[in-house]
């Protein structure tokens, strides 16, 4: 019995340690994430959907999983800023729609050019209703690309309100050229501006599928 001792002894420091271990370390928010951005490379990889004529099919299932992982209205919010205020209801609800179909034909885009690059997952830090989850694409090369997701908790959900990629905020690069054209032009330029890429993108992807 004493000969199992030590093994136990170590055991037991390791449980302890697993639970006076800061919640920073692995949390709920990177667990949330994690399954997500799995369900995306499952979805992406999957050969039946690499098949001629299901491109459209792929993209449809990547979007329904950008639904369930980002926030689109606090996202629009904190795009617009200070010109989110002066919005009515309709002008808001307008804006969150556009932006976000903008937001998931980008990162839809972006998805369609992976390949196999590994993702390493390095701790959330929470505080209250927010949470910043730290991640880094290693690339084939062997070069590592910061990517930080900053989250908001709605109910039992995490959700990603920005994404910080090598120290620039998505949003906050969104919200300076947003300003700018509010600043110059008006509100309903903006939302022509992003009318018409929404058409062009549209009219793209009916390129790619005939």
């Amino acid at each position: 019995m004493t000969s199992h001792a030590p093994r136990i002894a170590v055991v037991l420091a390791i449980v302890a340690g697993l639970l006076m271990a800061p919640r920073a370390w692995a949390g709920v928010p990177t667990d949330q994430l994690r399954t997500q951005i799995d369900r995306v490379i499952k979805t992406v990889d999957d050969p039946g959907l690499k098949q001629g004529g299901k491109a459209a099919e792929r993209r449809a299932a990547v979007r329904k999983i950008a639904n369930e992982t980002f926030d689109f209205q606090e996202m629009a919010k904190r795009a617009l800023a200070r010109h989110w205020q002066g919005r009515t209801p309709a002008e808001r609800d307008e804006f969150v729609k556009l932006f976000a179909d903008l937001l998931e034909r980008a990162y839809v885009s972006k998805i369609d050019t992976y390949g196999g690059e590994k993702i390493a997952y390095n701790g959330d830090t929470i505080d209250g209703e927010a949470a910043l989850v730290k991640t880094k694409i290693v690339t084939k090369q062997g070069t590592d690309i910061p990517v930080d997701y900053r989250m908001v908790k709605r109910h039992d959900r995490w959700l990603v309100y920005d994404v910080v990629i090598e120290g620039v905020s998505l949003i906050n690069n969104y919200r300076t050229q947003f300003n700018k054209i509010i600043q110059t032009a008006s509100y309903q330029s903006l939302v022509d501006r992003m009318k018409n890429k929404q058409n062009e993108l549209i009219e793209d992807d009916k390129g790619k599928k005939s």
